[in-house]
């Protein structure tokens, strides 16, 4: 167990005493405390590169906490998607860290505390993304009173590679060994590791399902928050592809031992470039969870819906789909491409010809692009959402939401990601407007920011609980057909 924080006069750079050694923060506006960078497991090199994590090393002396670590590495996003998610690269080979937002004063008082606590796992489709990214700043929690953890985690093929000679899921393994830290240290932090709260968005929300699943991480959390991301595993042929292309793009064998023997730079240009035959909607070869008998040893989401019993706060946004499709060009050529796009979506979703009929009438509107849209995330997010809600026996509370509100970046919608900087209230970042436009509502965010603290408090977000034949919560509009656009922006960004 860590040990009480140690004295210093200098309360603009508190220290703490973590089981492996002291590390310094700093002290930013309200008192709130922050520690980044600090190392969960040791960093994931040489002999490690594809092995699953091992503790950090301790060390002597007191550890500068005052700058975000090293991020996984990784390959940036596609041009049209760069400029609307930020992710910062930081090199360095200690990736495997995580950073601590605490409001609680640091001193021997410290470990008595015993604040909620939430830890936040980013999303990029398991391929991109780090916790240094500037809307996922955690003051706003602390200021309310959370203590806030985010974490960095292997991604692609050196966290979800699929070899013979190396365990599966090591980013999952990691996420494992972040919250064995929080467990074991995040009471020096003033935290209660009896009251931890994961949410995470996207593939973190995936990965979140998977941990509702892993035997490893029972007891480590006790609520769950999915953001736009359902509990899934992908078969392992699909997975083990994304290998042997590299491999043969490399010209050695598809095992963890040839691809350790590759330089990183070789290794992410391999990746790049398996990257772009894959998409998110219409699914190939891609980096993902699988079952594994170590691991992952059930499908997630049937593990989930018949057995997960802890507090559940889970959504979508009204327009996921989006942020896919139109940055790139694909919703115009989709709208030209009339009925086939929707026999498209039909096939893709597994559909019937009356669910089409059906999302018609709900959505007289709608374009081909949109229809084919909705049916395809009615099959990836929202109908196993809603099963995981709704599972029979379940006697832990769901609680379901929808983000409406509408981007002021034209084209966007309400799309994937929009509702980030709400939830952790950061649309003063710059970043954030990348997405949400110029003038997003404060008050909006303030309202959101609140549900998910007062989720994490006092396990309810301030709505009825999930029924299946119930509406869900409805932030930024009474519903998906007219939202109500709670200071929309009078100025829109247009997409190319």
């Amino acid at each position: 167990m860590a040990a009480p924080a140690s004295e210093t006069p200098d309360r603009a750079r508190p220290r703490v005493r973590t089981a492996y050694g002291e590390v310094e923060g700093r002290t930013g506006p309200g008192a709130v405390a922050v520690f980044r960078g600090i190392p969960y497991a040791a960093a994931p090199v040489g002999a490690r590169r594809f092995a699953a994590p091992e503790p950090p090393e301790a060390w002597d002396g007191v550890r500068d906490a005052g700058a975000y670590g090293p991020t996984a590495p990784k390959v940036p996003y596609p041009e049209a998607f760069a400029a609307l998610l930020p992710d910062p690269g930081i090199p360095g080979d200690d990736c495997l860290n995580l950073n601590v937002w605490t409001p609680a004063p640091v001193g021997e008082e410290t470990p008595s505390a015993r604040l909620p606590v939430m830890v936040w796992i980013h999303g990029g489709a398991l391929t991109r993304g780090s916790s240094a990214v500037p809307v996922y700043e955690g003051s706003a929690f602390a200021r309310d009173g959370v203590v806030l953890v985010s974490v960095n985690y292997r991604l692609g093929i050196l966290g979800y590679g699929l070899f013979p000679d190396a365990p599966a899921n090591r980013g999952l393994l990691d996420q494992i060994a972040a919250l064995t830290w929080v467990r074991d240290n995040i009471g020096a932090f003033g935290g209660d590791p009896s009251r931890v709260t994961v949410f995470g968005e996207s593939a973190g929300a995936v990965s979140i399902g998977a941990l509702l699943a892993a035997p490893r991480a029972a007891g480590l959390f006790h609520q769950a928050v999915l953001q736009s991301g359902a509990p899934e595993v992908l078969p392992r042929d699909r997975v083990r592809t994304m290998a042997r292309r590299m491999a043969a793009l490399l010209g050695v064998p598809a095992t963890a031992e040839a691809f350790a023997g590759a330089s990183l730079p070789d290794l992410l240009a391999a990746q790049a470039a398996v990257l772009r035959r894959s998409s998110p909607l219409v699914g190939g070869p891609a980096f993902g969870l699988v079952t594994d008998p170590d691991t992952l040893p059930l499908d997630p989401l049937e593990a989930a819906v018949a057995g997960c019993e802890v507090p559940l706060l889970l959504g979508w946004t009204a327009e996921e789909y989006r942020l896919w499709l139109a940055p790139t060009g694909a919703m115009r050529l989709l709208d030209r491409l009339g009925p086939l796009s929707v026999a498209l979506g039909r096939i893709r979703s597994g559909k019937d010809r009356a669910a089409v009929r059906a999302l018609r009438a709900e959505r007289p509107g709608a374009g081909p692009a949109d229809l084919l849209g909705h049916l395809l995330t009615d099959r990836l997010l929202r109908d196993p959402l809603r099963a995981l809600a709704g599972a029979p026996g379940r006697s832990a509370p769901s609680f379901v939401y929808e983000f409406a509100w509408p981007s002021g970046v034209r084209g966007l919608g309400s799309c994937h990601a929009l509702e980030l900087g709400f939830v952790f209230d950061t649309l003063d970042a710059p970043e954030a407007s990348w997405l949400t436009g110029p003038d997003a509502p404060r008050e909006l965010a303030a309202q959101m920011h609140a549900a998910w603290v007062r989720f994490a408090v006092e396990g309810d977000p301030g709505w009825a609980p999930w029924k299946a034949d119930g509406p869900p919560m409805v932030f930024g509009g009474p519903g998906r057909e007219a939202p109500v656009r709670v200071g929309a922006p009078t100025t829109r960004r247009v997409l190319p």
